[in-house]
């Protein structure tokens, strides 16, 4: 009985009483949206367009089940904030020693810096295709960009910056589905590519670097950080009306943040499915679009002028998004491992110049882009196994633990994330 009682009461329901109402309930939502973002980063678009140009519909399956996967680590990563008021970084600064947090902090850096070559890399080439402007001037100019929507986050607080970003997330998805309007793909073809199959290393390496644009390791770790500071957010608004904190307040929250996430990564999980599906419906056998230049060519030879101008607008508005997203990101994660802030615009720079860098070189950028989506898959079960593990916890999560079938699951995504990278290593050092 006290099983199913916990069962039931991890199940938050709108509530009908106390003067909190659906509309309530909407004003609640936004930081899943914030983190969606980082679903449809430039990286997802080098790693979508290459794998719907080379193999059509085949991976159409990786998408759908990275999403599915994306859903529930999300929400986990959201639990924690919202029920326990900390950040996964805090909770696992508290819980590592020294020698343990600096190990696991240097990982987290590792990835947040192949997140922020993939983000400047993606305003960089948009910047190029747009207006002509050099790759390398078009980074500092994605930096700088990225740096005054930071801004917004300091000087006017978080639901302004939500706002900024949901707009951006509102441009890159018209810029990047509008293809699929004038050249509808192939029904039966994509219903084939739900069938889970690959076709050589190849196919895997890319099945790689789109699980690790899907699930990203700093979305788990900020989307934490933000559902903390809405459940701040809204204990004081509900004080200064002079209503009482309650557990039924969490139960509110956390019933907002099933739709939160729900509705964000359903959307994000829809763009990133269109950008494949343009690509196997109009870039199959053409030459050069494994890059995204080549594939901005083939678009505007394929659909005409407006859709590739929309394509461009959409991975600019993707690349300036993301890498605000991703700044504030590893921000948040030094200040919850390490109890230390650095200053965002240092922490900017530092990022920048590796990117900056690496754009100088010549390197194909949608090269880098791929390779980038890779380290990060790497980096994804230092984050969602420590995620699985403590939203289990009775002693920090209490009644809204993980059940039986929610963790069951929770330990099959991070074990297939694991055995894909694993098997990624093998097939990388064996060549």
């Amino acid at each position: 009985m006290a099983s199913a009682r916990v069962s039931r009461d991890r199940r938050p329901r709108l509530p009908s009483s106390g003067g909190v109402g659906r509309a309530r309930l909407v004003t609640l939502l936004g930081p899943a949206f914030v983190a969606a973002i980082a679903y449809v980063d430039p990286g997802n678009v080098a790693a979508n367009l290459t794998a719907g140009a080379r193999y059509g519909y085949l991976l159409v399956w990786v998408l759908v089940a990275a999403n599915v996967m994306a859903v529930l680590v999300q929400y986990l990563s959201a639990k924690l904030g919202v029920v326990t008021g900390r950040s996964l970084p805090e909770v696992l600064g508290t819980r590592l020693r020294r020698p343990a947090r600096l190990a696991y902090w240097a990982q987290a850096e590792v990835v947040a810096a192949a997140t922020d070559l993939a983000e400047v890399i993606g305003g960089a080439i948009a910047l190029h295709l747009l207006f002509g402007v050099p790759l390398v001037l078009g980074g500092v100019i994605t930096g700088v960009v990225s740096l005054a929507v930071l801004g917004v986050q300091q000087r006017r607080g978080q639901r302004v910056f939500e706002g900024v970003i949901v707009s951006f997330l509102v441009v890159l998805t018209v810029g990047f589905c509008a293809g699929l309007l004038f050249a509808p793909p192939d029904a039966g073809a994509v219903l084939g590519g739900l069938v889970p199959r690959l076709a050589g290393a190849d196919s895997l390496l890319l099945a790689a670097s789109m699980l690790g644009a899907t699930v990203m390791p700093h979305a788990i770790y900020l989307h934490s950080s933000l559902a903390r500071d809405r459940r701040r957010h809204d204990t004081e608004v509900r004080r200064r009306q002079g209503v009482a904190v309650s557990p039924a307040s969490t139960a509110r929250l956390l019933a907002a943040t099933r739709w939160d996430v729900a509705c964000a990564l359903v959307l994000a999980g829809g763009v990133n499915v269109a950008m494949l599906l343009v690509a196997a419906a109009n870039l199959a056998g053409r030459s050069g679009t494994d890059s995204i230049e080549g594939a901005h060519a083939a678009i505007q030879d394929s659909l005409g002028g407006a859709v590739a101008l929309l394509f461009a607008v959409g991975l600019l508005a993707s690349g300036l998004a993301s890498s605000s997203v991703g700044a504030y990101a590893g921000s948040e994660i030094m200040a919850g491992l390490l109890r230390v802030r650095v200053p965002l615009v240092a922490r900017r720079i530092v990022t920048l110049v590796p990117a900056v860098v690496l754009l100088a070189t010549g390197i194909s950028p949608t090269w880098l882009l791929v390779v980038s989506q890779v380290v990060l898959s790497f980096g994804i079960p230092f984050a969602a196994v420590p995620l699985v593990v403590l939203t289990r916890q009775g002693t920090l999560l209490g009644e809204y633990r993980n059940g039986i079938v929610t963790q069951g699951f929770a330990w099959l995504v991070a074990a297939v994330i694991v055995v894909l990278n694993v098997a990624l290593l093998v097939m990388t050092v064996r060549g």
